[in-house]
């Protein structure tokens, strides 16, 4: 099956969306597929053309950007040209060009399917404003022309205003690919060593500096936690300079920053077994997300399966992880307090939250995942897709699994 993928950014752009697609485009041209990613030249010095793992990396030239999106004058040609040569169109909101793909694979009679990740909410400012609509009306026209959509959960596609429409209708429920690198006990070892780790509590977050992520809540909530665990220490994973659009955000945390800097360390970005190791030394990692911005929070399943509570907000899909597994705390959005009462909670006895990270694990394979989709695209190319918008067994198997040690 021919497949091409249709998102803004790509690796090595740093995002849920980006390594969420990453995930499956490998998976898809493990299981033989051949995978076509369409996506921006965000940085000039990328290649146009690449292949990674398998998989085929076509990146436009960006003549202008607006806010966080970019423009993209070769995009339309390009589009034509692959949606020509395909088999199936997968597109993932949000994003600009959405509508005039989707509306290309109309007129070639090719299946479109559309992955919503998450609500898009930009900085404060009138011209912002103007974009949000304009991203909001493209992404309609584009919802309104797929022959499918996906999210992550039922929670999310009930409460979010774009998915609500199409429940029962052409949403369709598939479990994110969650993987990690493997890592050795030499790597963590080192890992602890770097950052001068001992024997105290370590809560971890892993998130760019962006103000929809919340991470003011954990530094307000920082100084409660030291109250009963005063050696505690935050390892911050993700970047936190230089970030479009977040600028003012990250000026205004530095003064807590640079108030907390004993014990809140900023890490920048790392990956593979470095990755791997960070969430090995955590006891607690926190999701203080604030908006619809984040509708699930692929680092919640990461954690879990490394044996790590989470200790995640309220948010409609962000707190799914955690209410399908017990494996954490759930805390009111924006409230430091609970987010602090909840972090002591888990530090206080981590054991009890322990899981079968075996099947969490498999719950989220990125292997799982792309089977999920090809089986929702040959019922595409049949046209034997059902309206239910059902939520898949593996969440009930999970389910189950909770109820299980809970009853224990």
């Amino acid at each position: 099956m021919k497949i091409v993928e249709i998102l803004t950014y790509y690796r090595p752009w740093v995002s849920g969306l980006t390594i969420y697609v990453e995930r499956l485009s490998k998976a898809l041209a493990r299981q033989g597929h051949d995978v076509t990613v369409l996506t921006s030249q965000y940085d000039a010095n990328l290649p146009m053309y690449d292949v990674i793992e398998g998989v085929k990396v076509v990146r436009i030239p960006v003549a202008a950007r607006v806010s966080k999106g970019v423009l993209m004058p070769g995009f339309g040609p390009m589009a034509w040209k692959l949606a020509q040569q395909a088999d199936i169109l997968h597109l993932h909101l949000p994003q600009f060009d959405a509508p005039g793909v989707a509306m290309r694979g109309r007129i070639l009679n090719k299946p479109v399917v559309l992955t919503y990740h998450c609500d898009l909410q930009l900085p404060q400012g009138t011209f912002n404003r103007m974009v949000d609509r304009v991203v909001g009306a493209m992404n309609r026209m584009a919802g309104q022309l797929a022959d499918a959509v996906v999210t992550y959960t039922r929670d999310y596609g009930t409460h979010s205003p774009f998915l609500s429409q199409f429940l029962d209708d052409k949403l369709h429920i598939i479990p994110p690919p969650v993987e990690l690198p493997d890592h050795s006990a030499a790597d963590v070892q080192a890992f602890r060593a770097k950052h001068q780790l001992g024997d105290e509590p370590i809560v971890g977050i892993i998130c760019r500096l962006a103000a929809e992520k919340g991470v003011e809540v954990l530094l307000k909530a920082l100084p409660i936690v030291r109250q009963e665990f005063p050696n505690v220490r935050v390892l911050h994973a993700g970047q936190y300079q230089n970030i479009i659009g977040e600028e003012a955000y990250a000026a205004r945390l530095a003064p807590l920053f640079a108030q907390y800097k004993d014990h809140y360390h900023l890490l920048g970005n790392i990956e593979g077994a470095e990755l791997s190791a960070f969430y090995n030394c955590l006891d607690c990692l926190c999701v203080p997300s604030l908006n619809s911005t984040e509708s699930f929070g692929l680092v919640q399943i990461e954690a879990m399966q490394n044996d790590v509570p989470v200790a995640a907000c309220a948010l409609p899909g962000v707190r799914q992880p955690v209410m399908m597994t017990g494996m954490g705390e759930v805390t009111a959005v924006s409230d430091h307090t609970a987010l602090a009462e909840a972090i002591c909670k888990i530090l206080r006895n981590k054991a009890a939250y322990q899981r079968d990270s075996q099947l969490i694990g498999r719950t989220f394979s990125p292997d799982e995942t792309a089977q999920a989709y090809v089986a929702l695209f040959q019922e595409l190319q049949r046209g034997k897709l059902t309206g239910k918008t059902a939520e898949p067994a593996a969440y009930d198997r999970l389910r189950a699994m909770r109820d299980n040690y809970n009853r224990g």
